[in-house]
């Protein structure tokens, strides 16, 4: 089972960027986990940037096919302003591209208006009083494989399209910060799923976030993450996603757009 660090590793450098075999342990379905490729795409980004490249503010990815065995994750700066960077990447397999995204990387400025209204969920558990998420056969391999999860709630808030848990990578030794993030960020499932009367097929689309923090910590490893789905008609759904660390420091906010099959 190697962890994503060791993925990286053991990467092939290529002209733009990094070629890699998409491990079965980050599988979900018949594709890579969305913060794998995400995670692989940020990779590729940072090394075409350089050393000095400032931290990471926004992120857009766009799950376009399935990204499974040997990948090649490209990546080419689009535009460097005197406090800005924008780079996209893409993830191409055996059948061409299959994963697009785009980073603005931006250095501090000053500011005169300083707002930050995402407060924690009420009625959280700390995650060390957590109950772990019980492993079943439908759980996806990448969840039970590299990750560990706790219930944020002492109960389950009933059937309601939102999903609350406490996340941690099994091993993220050698991650820059960042790159932990967007590996874990994705790692609920749709907030919609309390909701569906029956497990059925999904698949997200179009991912973008933005990073609160320019070098977000947190304590043990943990992370809060949640999504609330907001939208779900014809097929697609639409939910509101965060991140917050162990002390309820909001470190990241984003939306999702979902394909249902039913």
């Amino acid at each position: 089972m190697p962890a994503f660090g060791e993925v990286l590793t053991a990467a092939t450098p290529i002209e733009g960027g990094i070629a890699v075999d998409v491990p079965e342990t980050w599988h979900q379905g018949r594709t890579a986990y969305g913060g794998f490729s995400s995670a692989l795409c940020l990779a590729a980004a940072q090394q075409v940037g350089g050393e000095g490249l400032a931290p990471l503010r926004s992120a857009q990815m766009a799950m376009m096919a399935p990204v499974a065995g040997h990948v090649r994750a490209t990546a080419r700066i689009e535009r460097q302003g005197r406090n800005a960077t924008w780079i996209s990447a893409r993830i191409d397999g055996d059948k061409g591209l299959a994963f697009t995204a785009s980073f603005v990387f931006m250095g501090r400025v000053e500011s005169a208006l300083h707002l930050n209204d995402r407060p924690v969920p009420e009625g959280l558990v700390p995650a060390e009083a957590g109950r772990p998420e019980t492993l079943t056969r439908d759980m996806p391999v990448f969840l039970a494989e590299n990750f560990e999860t706790r219930h944020a709630f002492a109960a389950e808030p009933g059937k309601r399209p939102e999903i609350c848990r406490w996340v941690r990578l099994s091993d993220s030794a050698g991650l820059d910060p960042m790159v932990e993030l967007l590996l874990l960020g994705d790692a609920l499932p749709p907030g919609v799923l309390p909701m569906l009367p029956a497990i059925v097929p999904l698949s997200s689309m179009h991912w973008q976030v933005a990073l609160l923090d320019p070098a977000p910590r947190t304590s043990e490893g943990w992370w809060l993450l949640r999504s609330v789905g907001d939208y779900a008609e014809h097929g697609c759904s639409s939910q509101r996603m965060a991140i917050w660390n162990a002390g309820g420091a909001a470190v990241m906010a984003g939306m999702q757009s979902i394909a249902l099959f039913g």
